[in-house]
């Protein structure tokens, strides 16, 4: 799965990256000289846990497996994780014949 790394930052380092990520640096600077803490957007970090449930996964078991070399490099080259993503295949197909 691939997915965007989160990193975390002082205001410095994130200048002195430079990259092109579409914040708002001019609010951020003055917040920062007015030592204000910066502004969230409304629904950032809030959650409603009465409705959370505890999911348990399903256990998992070690096992030896011959895959054809092609088919492991397939799911290799899409990086971290294509054990995971060979499992998914599996399950799909196994509830495709259940019904």
């Amino acid at each position: 799965m691939k997915g965007k790394t989160i990193t975390s930052m002082s205001l410095e380092e994130a200048i002195l990256r430079k990259d092109k990520t579409g914040t708002d640096w001019p609010r951020l600077r003055r917040e920062r000289a007015d030592d204000v803490e910066p502004a969230r957007e409304a629904a950032e970090g809030e959650f409603d846990w009465a409705k959370a449930s505890v999911v348990i996964p399903p256990a998992k078991s070690a096992i030896s497996l011959r895959l054809d070399t092609d088919v492991l490099a397939f799911f290799k080259a899409q990086g971290r994780g294509y054990q995971m993503r060979i499992n998914a295949v599996l399950r799909s197909y196994m509830e495709a014949q259940q019904g």
